[in-house]
Parts: structure tokens; sequence; C-alpha cells
């Protein structure tokens, strides 16, 4: 090997290794090609090495906490039974009767059904822990114009609190809602946890919505919401920037060229790949 291909190859690693490592989270597991939110879809995104299981939050009638994006159980995803379909109106056992893994989600074509799948328990994704070095970013699904579809926002927040308590994982946990009167709540409740802001509105200052968050460390934006200077201003204030959900080439290359800190996507396998081909992972 020559001297000339030496150092090339000295001055690719040390770029590599100074670029700042861009976190990949695994939207709802990974539903580009597994059953969304369900044991599959998390397994899955481990195997592929994803940074953050992304997840999202609903309590069943006696007070469980299950995992679900949507509050009531949605059909086109799920098959079960007739009636009732409000996560917040159904007891867990009733919650266990539909399949999430039968119906192929039409948005994804590479996505493989698992059917059997159920609504997991936040228990048993939390119990995933010791398969790997990876975080979990559980969304507290909230909505203020429907509160029969959920505890008051306190209340929501110490279940999760309690339950990231127990099993120990304080250090690889961070909490994000849409929902702000959750997250004021959770910084008192469990300081220790790292809390961000998820955003999808008017575009605005970042540092204005941790704010308007009660101060977040984070703030997780819909990705065409965020430019370069924005990100600058943020890390300026001391608050990363996690945006949702991008899941092309195109726009991982634009939120790397953004500074982001983490992306959010439903095919982390494919982000993580793009990542290793520009040298940055």
């Amino acid at each position: 090997m020559t001297l000339t291909i030496c150092l090339l190859l000295l001055g690719a690693v040390t770029m590599a290794d100074a670029a700042p490592r861009i976190q990949v989270h695994g939207h709802r597991g990974a539903r580009a090609v597994r059953p969304e939110n369900t044991l599959p879809a998390f397994e899955y995104a481990i195997s592929m090495g994803a940074d953050f299981l992304e997840l999202d939050l609903a309590v069943t009638k006696d007070g469980v906490l299950v995992v679900s994006h949507d509050p009531t159980m949605n059909r086109k995803i799920c098959q079960g039974p007739e009636g009732e379909a409000a996560i917040h109106k159904l007891t867990l056992a009733q919650v266990r009767e539909w399949d999430c893994g039968a119906l192929k989600n039409p948005e994804f074509k590479n996505q493989q059904p698992v059917p059997g799948a159920k609504v997991p328990t936040l228990d048993e994704v939390l119990d995933l822990a010791p398969k790997g070095a990876f975080g979990f970013n559980i969304e507290i699904k909230s909505d203020p114009k429907h509160p029969e579809l959920q505890p008051e926002p306190r209340i929501f927040a110490q279940l999760v609190a309690d339950a990231v308590r127990k099993h120990k994982l304080e250090k690889r946990v961070m909490i994000q809602s849409f929902d702000f009167r959750t997250l004021r709540p959770m910084k008192e409740i469990a300081p220790e946890l790292q809390l961000s802001a998820l955003y999808g509105g008017m575009p605005k200052d970042l540092v204005e919505i941790s704010k308007e968050a009660g101060g977040t460390a984070m703030v997780s934006p819909h990705y065409l919401l965020v430019t370069k200077g924005k990100v600058e201003k943020a890390h300026a204030a001391g608050i990363q920037v996690v945006p949702w959900t991008v899941n092309s080439a195109g726009g991982w290359d634009r939120m790397i060229g953004d500074g982001v800190d983490a992306i959010i996507t439903d095919d982390p396998a494919a982000l993580i790949e793009h990542l290793k081909a520009k040298g940055l992972r």
C-alpha cells in the first residue's frame, strides 16, 4: 500500500471519527418492514442496530400502559371484535383480543405481516432492554380535545415515570409528547428523565418550543420545519434536535447537512446503511 493511499485512508477515518454521531430512532419500531408498535418491530430494530426504539403509549380501562399510536384500535392495521375500540374504555384482556400483525399496512410495500402479534404492554417492551444498549423514546399520546381517551396529564406522566423506574431504565429513556401538559409535570415528577417537545405546527423557533414545553433538553419537530440556522440556534442554547419522520435518502441528507442530533425513521436499517455509506457510522 502506498504512502498516499495510507494518508487518504487515515484522513477518511479521522473525518468519520470527528463527525458527530447521528442517532437512529426506529419509529414505532420499524414500521416500514414490520407491523408498527409490536414486539416483532422492536426486535427487528434492535437487531438492525437502532440507537432508540420510538414508541407510543395509551392506557387501558384497568390502568395498564400499552403501546399504540392510536387512542382507538385501528381497524386498518388491527383485526378485532366489533363494538367499542377506544383503548381507555377497554381492559387489557379486551385489547389482547386484537391481532395487530396480520394486516399489512398498505403504506409500506416492504412490510411483512406477523399474524398473531398483539398490542404489547410498556413493561413487555422495556423487558427488551437486556438485548442491547439502545434507548427508549417514549411518546405520551395525549389529546386535550379528547380527555376521555387518556388519563389526566399528571397522572399519565406519573404512570410512565413509575414504569421506567421499576425497570431501572432512567438513563436509557427519553419522554416526548405533543401535549406539553404531560412534559411539565414529568419534569417535576422525574427530573432525571430526558424530555423532548414534539412539534408539527407552523414554523417556529426551536428554542421557543422548548420553553413552551417547560424547558426541555430536546425538541422533535417535523423534519420539514428544520433548518440549519434553527439547529445551530438550538445547539447554542444546549438543546438537541430530533426530527420526525424521515424516510428518504434526500431527507436524510438534508437532516445531516442541517446538523441534527438524531433522526426518527420508519426504516432504521436503511438509514443506518445510508449513514455507513457516508462514513458517519
